[in-house]
């Protein structure tokens, strides 16, 4: 296999699901920022930019787990865990996209550039919280979510309650997603010491899922309301608790499989969020 192929699934382009993730809570900032009015050209530079640092964190996270990964099925063929790339290789590619994501950026105004610095360290040093914090999958909603502070700083220059509220609904959206994600590698997590929130929540696991869903909702719902949004976003959110109660049936048996549909079925709840929002602003 060329070396571009290898690359090509170091950085996980062939799963798009985690830069929907990113992407989603990033879209919300710019429509609810702008009020549904955004700059093109900045809603470009911020999803081509999520595209690239989800792609240099899947390099860095797995130079972190080289020796970890190697334990685990899902992961244990990956380019750099199989040895087919080697260590150096997987840190340079991540801090080339790392440094195009920021070149995009440059036009930018000066805070939207410091909270970047802060996001590509967070992103980082991810990896390494699964060795000692016990909800790891929290700080992972913090980078997946920085996005939403800095789509607020690039429309108005500061970046106001709002954001960091949407911010902690975004990290308990990601606990929950990401939840059911580690509920696939428990077993595996737990043989090779790494701590996940499925271990964390033990049997509590289904539950603690559902509760940060609903707490992630009440504090969309707020924002939202507070922007003036009406049918259409609360539309958007009731659909998102639909998909909620799917993912209960999926992971209340905590079978691998469907707890693994489970995580890429969120998609479509950020997605449902985002419509509510875009067709408010649209149909006013």
């Amino acid at each position: 296999m060329n070396r571009l192929a290898l690359y090509a699934r170091l950085i996980r382009i062939d799963k798009p699901i985690g830069i929907l993730l990113l992407l989603w809570p990033t879209l919300w900032a710019i429509w609810l920022a702008t009020k549904g009015h955004p700059d093109w050209n900045l809603v470009a530079i911020f999803t081509l930019g999520t595209v690239l640092m989800r792609s240099a964190g899947c390099a860095i996270n797995d130079y972190a787990d080289r020796d970890f990964d190697k334990h685990v099925k899902r992961t244990a063929e990956r380019p750099l865990t199989s040895g087919k790339i080697a260590g150096w290789e997987a840190v340079m590619v991540a801090a080339v996209l790392a440094v195009i994501s920021f070149a995009l950026i440059l036009p930018l105004n000066t805070l939207t550039k410091q909270l970047s610095v802060a996001a590509v360290l967070i992103a980082a040093s991810y990896p390494y919280f699964k060795r000692f914090f016990a909800i790891p999958q929290a700080y992972l909603g913090i980078a997946f979510g920085f996005g939403i502070p800095m789509a607020f700083a690039a429309v108005q220059d500061t970046v106001p309650v709002a954001a960091w509220l949407l911010l902690i609904a975004n990290i308990f959206w990601a606990v929950a997603y990401d939840t059911e994600y580690a509920m696939v590698d428990r077993d595996d997590d737990l043989k090779i010491g790494i701590k996940t929130s499925a271990i964390t929540f033990g049997q509590f696991d289904v539950m603690a899922v559902m509760v940060c869903y609903a707490v992630a909702f009440v504090i969309i719902l707020v924002v939202g309301l507070e922007y003036g949004l009406h049918a259409w976003f609360v539309a958007g959110i009731l659909v998102a608790i639909g998909c909620a109660a799917y993912h209960y049936t999926l992971i209340r048996e905590r079978d691998r499989m469907r707890c693994f549909a489970a995580f890429r079925h969120n998609n479509w709840l950020g997605a449902a969020i985002f419509a509510g929002i875009a067709l408010d602003y649209a149909l006013k």
